[in-house]
């Protein structure tokens, strides 16, 4: 039964790519990573450490398939190991005048948590469930509206019986040819406690500015910092990011 999953887990992933490979002319294939002083997700600090970020994303129409990662650059016995592995499916529909619609599928998995890729189940002997798998849906506003509304919800989980959400607005603007993007961020909780609370409450509160510093003439570097603040854990980060 276990040799089946595998199987078919496997066989959905190399399907998943075969829209993308078979019309590769057609299609955009990109890569890049950022290198962030902190991994904050949603108003928590994953790992307690700098952290390199690889992504490869693969774009046919309106469907992108992208494969991220997040690796902690430092380690510590006292702090919990939060390298990080997503599959991410979006498929997007423009709105005309009005916008753009995105639908989004997560696969959450982190290998150094002790728990096996394979363990869909949560069996018993094979520990804790390794994936979470989220839907989520965002409303992004045409440049006349530069907002952006998002709801995600987690339908499967071996870790998170709550099957918890979370939602977010935000707003971007630009000034002196710095990007900002102002966000506001919140979940309803569940006992489990999955965003660090057990009511509803804002967890992601901040300001995003980035820019792009010209290296040579044919080169540029985009730089960012965030200023994030978690009212509900009392606790706001300041980071800095670059992007390769």
């Amino acid at each position: 039964m276990k040799f089946i999953r595998k199987f078919f887990i496997t066989g959905l992933f190399a399907l998943s790519l075969f829209p993308f490979t078979s019309n590769i002319a057609q299609d955009s294939v990109d890569l890049g990573a950022d290198i962030v002083s902190r991994y904050i997700w949603r108003g928590l600090d994953f790992g307690y450490s700098p952290a390199v970020q690889p992504s490869l994303k693969f774009i046919s129409g309106n469907f992108e398939f992208n494969i991220w990662g997040s690796y902690q650059t430092t380690r510590s016995a006292s702090v919990p190991a939060a390298d990080e592995l997503d599959l991410l499916f979006s498929y997007s529909v423009k709105l005309g005048g009005s916008g753009t619609l995105n639908f989004l599928l997560t696969d959450y998995y982190f290998p150094t948590a002790g728990f096996r890729l394979f363990n869909f189940n949560s069996d018993k002997d094979a520990g804790g469930g390794a994936h979470t798998f989220e839907g989520g849906v965002t409303y992004s506003g045409p440049e006349s509206l530069p907002i952006t509304i998002s709801g995600y919800v987690n339908f499967y989980s071996g870790t998170d019986s709550d099957n918890s959400s979370y939602f977010e607005i935000s707003y971007s603007q630009k000034l002196d040819n710095i990007g900002l993007n102002l966000f506001l961020g919140a979940s309803p909780g569940g006992k489990g406690k999955f965003y660090g609370t057990e009511k509803f409450n804002v967890i992601d509160l901040g300001l995003t500015a980035s820019k792009s510093i010209k290296i040579t003439e044919d080169f540029q570097l985009p730089v960012f910092v965030s200023y994030v603040i978690n009212p509900n854990s009392e606790i706001a980060y300041f980071i800095f990011g670059v992007s390769l």
